[in-house]
């Protein structure tokens, strides 16, 4: 297993990791198989997007912050209840084929990270299987 060490600088932020992931598949020796991503954080989340325009990543932010307000009378007592609805909701893992030492992703995706009660120090697991 191979772990990268995140650094969210926002509350709510999605963090473009498409190189260290390509990075760690890599280092993992293994051409041809599965990655499988995970998040060990029940108030941050990773998923696969577009990564050519940053518009797109401002405007899932923007729209996730309008559909779960940061206060809406919830009940958790840290304050932070919109943050775990957007983890369930975005995901905790992701799984990416892998080819040639690296994950395949379409022209226009990339994967990230994304925060949602930052700012953090964070984990992202990373497990590589040779198939």
């Amino acid at each position: 297993m191979i772990t990268l060490d995140i650094v969210s600088r926002q509350r709510v932020e999605m963090i473009d990791i498409t190189g260290e992931v390509s990075r760690a598949i890599a280092a993992s020796g293994i051409a041809s198989g599965l990655a499988l991503l995970q998040v060990p954080h029940t108030t941050a989340a990773v998923t696969i997007n577009e990564n050519a325009d940053p518009d797109v990543a401002r405007d899932i932010v923007m729209e996730l912050n309008k559909v779960i307000p940061f206060d809406d009378r919830y009940r958790h007592g840290e304050g932070n209840s919109a943050a775990h609805i957007k983890s369930s909701l975005v995901g905790a893992s992701e799984m990416l084929i892998v080819e040639g030492g690296g994950p395949v992703l379409g022209t226009w995706q990339g994967v990230y990270f994304c925060e949602f009660d930052g700012p953090r120090h964070r984990k992202l697991h990373i497990q590589v299987i040779g198939g």
